[in-house]
């Protein structure tokens, strides 16, 4: 069993993350190497924050990075030291330089690993944003929840990570979800209708208050009150489903459709900070705490996300959520460095 890492120094996993980027770029200069001996063997905290990293990074590597096209250059910036770029080679000579020997730490996924670690470090938010952001009229950030009031008196409280834009013309009202969740409470005018775009998925309403959720699978809705089409009119057979309060849709941007029940008052419950799970997937769940956290929380098992769960978890403790959901699984929860959390059975 894997060492707990909850206590590991920040500090020492921000240096070892440091190492483990340095030694991908140069794993044969035997000062560095020098270096990164004297740096591990310096305080027992250096080599347990290694290890913790080394292994986080094995499972990064596993995958394809995220968002690769939107950082790799970055990365490679990095190890070049190119001109212009924010990291060149002082990093080497400011780092606090600690090796293991000659081998190449990070030999075939060098670049894969170092584009992830950065990926944690800079929080999946910030990416949501550079995507998104610049079309957007509003956006939210990692954990922060907003409401918008539109000229109409409309208002839209926006879920963590998420950006809409504002389209309002003489006969109609128009909003694009371009990323994330939000919930509307529309001031009813029967002259103007009101619908909200999650790509070419539509759910148009004259005065109600409903949730839309945009994935990578589709898009999901659900009614507080009132009631709403949900249209896909952009495919055959195109989809058109009417929702009234405590129904919900999940529609799959190849067109699927599943309806579903649930308490009007569990509608967007993520207003009052509550994530509720009935009979879930845990990476389902786990999907909705990732807005919460600043950094990246890793599944190592593909069966332990399927396992259901149930529950009502705070959203204002991301961390203590993700231990309950797991300690409900028998699985554990590891803090491998300050942005990386896995996630195992025990």
């Amino acid at each position: 069993m894997a060492a707990n890492t909850d206590a590991i120094p920040p500090q020492a996993s921000r240096e070892a993350t440091d190492w483990l980027i340095l030694l991908q770029e140069e794993p044969d200069d035997q000062d560095i190497l020098r270096a990164f001996a004297e740096w591990c063997e310096r305080d027992p905290a250096h080599m347990q924050a290694w290890n913790a990293t080394r292994r986080a990074a094995d499972v990064m590597a596993t995958g394809a990075p995220e968002h690769a096209d939107r950082w790799q250059p970055f990365v490679r910036e990095m190890r070049t030291g190119g001109e212009g770029s924010s990291v060149s080679s002082s990093r080497k000579d400011n780092v606090v330089r600690p090796a293991f020997g000659r081998r190449k730490m990070l030999a075939g996924g060098g670049l894969a690993i170092a584009a992830s670690l950065f990926a944690a470090v800079i929080g999946p938010g910030i990416v949501t944003r550079a995507v998104t952001g610049w079309q957007a009229d509003y956006v939210t950030d990692t954990a922060e929840m907003r409401t918008i009031t539109l000229a109409d008196a409309s208002t839209v409280t926006m879920a963590p990570e998420s950006a809409i834009r504002v389209r309002f013309e003489a006969g109609e009202r128009h909003i694009d979800l371009l990323g994330g969740e939000a919930f509307f409470e529309v001031t009813p005018d029967a002259e103007r209708p009101f619908t909200v775009f999650a790509d070419e998925v539509g759910v148009t309403v004259l005065g109600t208050g409903f949730d839309v959720r945009r994935n990578e699978a589709g898009t999901d809705v659900a009614v507080e009150h009132g009631l709403v089409r949900v249209g896909f009119d952009q495919i055959t057979p195109p989809v058109a489903e009417l929702l009234e309060a405590g129904q919900s849709a999940s529609v799959t941007w190849q067109g699927a459709v599943a309806r579903g029940q649930l308490p009007a008052g569990q509608v967007a419950a993520w207003r009052q900070n509550q994530l509720i799970a009935q009979d879930q997937p845990l990476g389902t769940v786990i999907d909705g705490l990732r807005r919460y956290y600043p950094g990246r929380i890793i599944i190592t098992d593909d069966a332990l996300a399927t396992r259901p769960v149930t529950g009502v978890y705070n959203l204002a403790d991301p961390l203590a959520a993700l231990r309950g959901i797991a300690r409900a699984q028998n699985a554990v929860v590891r803090q491998v460095t300050p942005w990386v959390l896995l996630v195992s059975a025990s």
